[in-house]
């Protein structure tokens, strides 16, 4: 099975698309994606391999895709396991998934892996749990990881379609001071999301910590409103 996909995808190579990767994703020295290797895959293509193999793989089948070098390998590992969660029979199967998520989470080292799996797996698990269960959440934001914050904020986004804002305010306020541009882009946009089922209660959190909000955050946050009112909110003028 495991050389079966292996085989698949890298049939599907392309040299030239895995250089532009490259460069999309910053593997360069110094850059949040440094080192990381590439086939030239589209998502397209990783997800027709994963609809055919996903129901045959096993949990350690994906715990040796997770380690391979190549970005595409590693994601399709990570939407088979999207797709085994989807599908799990019971509370059990589905736990026992998300636990081999989260001691697999160093393997989503970029913001692609992170946000195709953290919302469908431990933002779906965490949706109907108590708050105590959502620790999880403040552990992974509480690390020094930029994928595992990236993680904590990007899984708020199940709760956040079906109207359970708690979280994402929360983790939202506890990553305002980060430093990285990435973790203000998945700020920003959960908190977009935010405002398209509730607009005055984003308005409340932008107008509460418009001084600490990085520029970027800001700006993902108001892309939805009605130019004028925009215009003022990046002015502070509310």
């Amino acid at each position: 099975m495991l050389v079966n996909i292996q085989k698949d995808l890298q049939n599907l190579a392309d040299k030239e698309q895995a250089k532009n990767l490259q460069r999309f994703f910053k593997t360069g020295k110094g850059e949040y994606g440094e080192g990381d290797l590439f086939l030239g895959l589209k998502v397209p293509q990783v997800r027709k391999i994963v609809a055919k193999y996903y129901k045959t793989t096993e949990l350690n089948d994906l715990e040796v895709l997770l380690s391979n070098n190549f970005h595409e390998i590693r994601l399709t590992a990570f939407l088979i396991l999207v797709k085994k969660y989807e599908h799990a029979k019971n509370e059990n199967e589905k736990k026992k998934i998300v636990d081999f998520y989260l001691a697999n989470l160093e393997r989503a080292n970029n913001w692609d892996l992170v946000d195709l799996s953290a919302p469908r797996i431990l933002g779906a698990y965490l949706l109907d749990k108590l708050s105590e269960d959502r620790e999880v959440l403040y552990d992974l934001v509480s690390s020094s990881n930029l994928w595992r914050q990236r993680v904590a904020i990007l899984a708020t986004f199940t709760f956040i379609k079906n109207e359970q804002f708690t979280d994402v305010l929360k983790i939202s306020l506890l990553l305002l001071n980060h430093q990285h541009d990435l973790i203000h882009k998945a700020i920003g946009w959960m908190l977009r999301e935010l405002g398209k089922k509730d607009q005055f209660l984003l308005e409340k959190f932008l107008q509460e910590n418009y001084k600490k909000i990085p520029r970027t955050t800001l700006r993902y946050s108001i892309e939805r409103f009605e130019k004028e009112k925009r215009l003022k909110f990046l002015k502070g003028q509310f």
